[in-house]
């Protein structure tokens, strides 16, 4: 038999080889397949019309496929890309395996518990071992439930829009994910940090053991990622001794970029545009999805911004709002100049205010 043969016989024996990196801990998409990442958009429960949805339907783009697709699957189902990815943790909680590490962490966390007003405004969770794994942010109150309850999807997460995003990082881009965590200071109601991930993962470690952290030896602290498959992302971390607004004060003056934003005013209590500094701040109007649908900013609870102008290209995905109180909380956004990330979020702009309130762009 010749070696092409013998080649030929061993795929189809063992059938496509997969690069190291995917048969790792990763994002999974809808398909059940590993990826570099996905953003998956929730829509609110009215969208468009009076007539409610069922506060369940999202769209999808993962780095496959970086446009966005309407998933024909709901958000509480386990079939989603949500429910895939978060499987990956439960089923190794389920098995009591030790040579992995998670922590999950919301302001606003399930089964009854208090909201936290003394740590960051954030929500996510991490999954990993010593090779690889994935970093999940998201802007969904009481999400997710904890490993023993398995897969589900909060009724309180329904009405308004949500944002999540998923990122799958190599095993030495975890340290300095610890680093930004510590600045976030969340409220960790869940986690498993076994001792040889203590090395890397000091902080996280103690937070998770609940011990007080070491003293954060920064206000705010700007670092780069990179994904498993070379994407290069920028992760803004605020402490809550950074006063300062992440948008205005920081990301769009650092970025050196105008920025759009779309944040949760429900409350009323977010700011107005703001060209008081050299690089400009818009609050967004209206969404418009690509499916000849719309809806006001006021029933969106997602956290993300994305430059005015096409040529800046960056667009960012958090979990702070854009208002005065917010200010004194911790958290961050993840950055990136992807051109179909950005393409795909600047499409999404149907009206946005100028600075002055009684002026609509569209």
């Amino acid at each position: 038999m010749t070696v092409s043969s013998l080649w030929s016989l061993s795929l189809l024996l063992l059938g496509p080889i997969l690069p190291l990196w995917a048969t790792g801990i990763s994002c999974i998409n809808e398909d059940g397949k590993p990826v570099d990442w996905y953003i998956l958009y929730k829509f609110p429960k009215y969208v468009g019309s009076d007539v409610p949805g069922s506060g369940l339907e999202y769209m999808f783009m993962d780095a496959l496929a970086p446009t966005w697709k309407r998933s024909e699957y709901f958000i509480n189902m386990t079939k989603s890309a949500l429910g895939q990815t978060l499987q990956q943790l439960y089923q190794t909680y389920k098995y009591k395996k030790n040579n992995t590490a998670y922590v999950i962490y919301n302001d606003g966390p399930p089964n009854n518990m208090n909201y936290s007003w003394t740590r960051g405004h954030s929500k996510g969770f991490l999954f990993l071992d010593q090779y690889q794994g994935f970093w999940v942010i998201h802007s969904i109150p009481e999400f997710p439930p904890f490993p023993e309850d398995g897969y589900s999807y909060p009724h309180t997460g329904k009405y308004n829009g949500q944002t999540v995003i998923c990122l799958t990082f190599r095993y030495d881009q975890f340290a300095e994910i610890d680093k930004q965590l510590l600045c976030y200071n969340p409220n960790i109601y869940n986690c498993s940090i076994p001792k040889a991930f203590q090395l890397e993962l000091f902080n996280l470690q103690m937070m998770c053991a609940g011990s007080e952290p070491p003293p954060v030896p920064w206000k705010q602290r700007l670092i780069q990622l990179q994904s498993a498959q070379g994407e290069t992302v920028f992760n803004f971390a605020k402490t809550h001794s950074s006063h300062e607004d992440i948008y205005l004060d920081w990301m769009a003056q650092k970025l050196k970029t105008d920025f759009l934003i779309e944040s949760w005013h429900h409350k009323g209590h977010g700011l107005f545009s703001n060209c008081s500094l050299t690089y400009h701040v818009y609050n967004i109007k209206q969404i418009k999805i690509p499916w000849n649908s719309s809806f006001s900013s006021y029933y969106d609870h997602s956290k993300w911004c994305v430059s005015l102008k096409p040529e800046d290209r960056w667009t960012c995905i958090g979990d702070l709002n854009y208002a005065a109180q917010q200010a004194k909380r911790s958290g961050g956004f993840v950055c990136t100049q992807n051109q179909f990330i950005y393409k795909a979020f600047r499409s999404l702009v149907l009206q946005y205010y100028d600075c002055d309130p009684s002026c609509v762009y569209t």
